[in-house]
């Protein structure tokens, strides 16, 4: 059980002990909603609106965090997967930021060593056609020793300039025609996803009561203040009451701000990053490695996971729906290209086994381009009260919660300080990922995802073998884990299972759609939903998989 000093853990967290896992009763939290006037309403259950509700009740407040679709299932989903202090922010003088960044990727680490791993990142020195050519490789060795002094030392390794032979044994596919060397640093990356659903499972942990599915519709104002919100969930409507509201949606931001205040003027610019995915078998590389997208003045980075490799990039200007966001048959194009033209390999659409789109909420003017805007959090009290936060990423998400809750306190008039930097998330303490990684197999994934908590999906194995059947053939993911999903994660349908709890689409799409039958019936047994539910649920999702595949392969606008 997680301990806070000097505070004496609520009612909800004394229920979870060593033995059993944290559950989360979607019906029951419902129910809480609308019994319970709390300090603090968090809306958007992305990783900021997670932090700032984990940062709350940590502190001692009583905290409600609502989510209109799935946790995670906004841009806490589909980002660039980098805990990372980001060597661009150096080049355009923002240091404070990588030095804070760096600071945080530290602790992320040592609080969710389950689910932020540490990763060599490989930038080649080429004589044309790279990132950067061997005229500005020691201007860029500056801009390494800078990172690593504010802070990349913390991650246990300094950078290190490699010869042409050393960059080939990291990436063993990279043309070697021109390449004059390479260097390579150190970050970390995470599953999004799971880290954002971590993160909410403490704070439910401690006492906060967590809730997907819970669209706000309007806020609820009392004497020109906003003390709560109107939520719908499962066809009722909620009327949910808190003392201060913190408004945590992302690129949604401003929809809600303007339900507080008529007059508000749009502030989020989203700027949109793309991902495509294909087989490790293809690129063999062993790290992160940074290439140049032809033609234009940006890099991709292609990053090893399991058997696939998944090449990105961020910050494209975006003017579409920020509610239907997808990687389209240009931007796959661009990215094979880069792929095609740095390693010795020929990726085609056929090769693509996956691919998201995601949408950054940066905050600032609407010229210039998106890649040059800074990334500093922005948050402020509106005039009725509510407390609006922007920007930032998801390296920096728990001390934007900290700074969040910091407000929410001043609001409340209440004295406390936050207890999350040294707060293991659950699955957590007392994890050895060395010790895990070298068992390999089923106990490396199940502890690379639940951490010291793969016992309860174990337990489930142990009480029921046919649980430790894969979902697949070839896949890793066990019919346990959708149990332990139902269970214990709040998942509610067949895509809450297959996007964000085993991230089942995003590597393997046309293998996740395959799986959904599976799922759907494992789900249907654990949620009492009729063979008419299950049958809707998985043809949804099965058509979902046939329209984003439509879109990627150009087959519709």
């Amino acid at each position: 059980m997680l301990k806070l000093p000097g505070r004496r853990p609520n009612s909800a967290a004394a229920k979870a002990t060593p033995g059993a896992p944290v559950t989360l009763d979607r019906r029951r939290a419902l129910r809480r909603l609308g019994d319970t006037e709390f300090d603090v309403l968090v809306i958007g259950g992305g990783i900021t609106g997670a932090y700032t509700a984990l940062d709350a009740v940590s502190r001692g407040l009583s905290v409600a965090l609502v989510e209109r679709d799935d946790f995670a299932s906004g841009t806490s989903s589909k980002s660039s997967k980098m805990v990372h202090g980001g060597l661009r922010y150096i080049e355009q003088g923002n240091v404070n930021l990588v030095r804070h960044s760096l600071l945080e990727r530290h602790r992320f680490r040592r609080n969710a060593p389950h689910l932020v791993q540490r990763l060599p990142f490989l930038f080649p020195i080429l004589e044309q056609e790279g990132v950067f050519d061997a005229r500005i490789a020691k201007a860029f060795e500056g801009l390494l020793w800078t990172y690593d002094l504010v802070g990349g030392w913390r991650i246990g390794r300094l950078h290190q300039r490699l010869t042409p032979n050393e960059v080939l044994s990291h990436a063993p596919t990279l043309r070697a025609d021109h390449l004059k060397g390479g260097f390579m640093y150190y970050d970390s990356r995470a599953d999004d996803a799971r880290l954002t659903l971590t993160v909410v499972r403490t704070a439910a942990h401690l006492g906060a009561v967590v809730a997907n599915g819970a669209k706000v519709e309007r806020l609820l104002k009392s004497g020109g203040r906003v003390r709560g919100a109107e939520v719908h969930a499962d066809g009722e409507q909620i009327d949910v009451r808190a003392r201060v509201v913190v408004n945590a949606t992302g690129v949604w931001t401003d929809g809600i701000d303007a339900l507080a205040d008529d007059a508000h003027r749009p502030q989020v610019r989203p700027a949109k990053g793309v991902h495509i995915v294909v087989p490790w078998s293809k690129i063999r590389n062993d790290c992160t490695v940074t290439v140049p997208i032809p033609g234009r003045a940006r890099r991709a980075t292609c990053t090893r996971w399991g058997d696939v490799v998944v090449l990105g990039t961020t910050d494209t200007d975006y003017t579409g729906s920020i509610d239907d966001v997808h990687c389209t048959r240009e931007e796959m194009q661009f990215l094979l290209d880069g792929a095609n033209v740095a390693f010795d390999v020929e990726l085609g659409p056929d090769d693509v086994l996956g691919s998201y789109g995601g949408l950054r909420p940066l905050v600032g003017g609407k010229e210039g381009a998106t890649l040059d805007m800074r990334r500093d959090h922005h948050i402020e009290v509106g005039t009725g009260g509510m407390v609006t936060v922007t920007g930032g990423k998801l390296t920096t998400s728990r001390h934007m919660g900290e700074l969040v809750v910091d407000k929410v306190a001043g609001l409340l008039g209440s004295k406390t300080r936050s207890r999350t930097t040294k707060l293991p998330l659950l699955g957590g303490a007392g994890y050895d990922a060395e010790a895990v990684s070298a068992s390999g197999g089923t106990a490396a994934h199940l502890g690379g995802r639940y951490g010291t908590e793969a016992r309860f999906v174990s337990a489930l194995i142990d009480e029921n073998p046919e649980l430790g059947e894969p979902l697949l053939p070839g896949q890793p993911h066990l019919k346990a884990e959708v149990v332990y999903a139902a269970r214990c994660e709040m998942a509610r349908s067949v895509d809450d299972v297959l996007s964000r709890r085993t991230r089942l689409r995003l590597f393997a799409r046309d293998a996740s759609a395959a799986a959904a039958p599976v799922v759907g019936e494992l789900l249907g047994a654990e949620l009492g939903l009729d063979e008419a539910q299950i049958a809707e649920q998985v043809r949804s999702y099965q058509n979902e998989i046939a329209r984003e595949k439509s879109i990627l392969l150009g087959d519709q606008a």
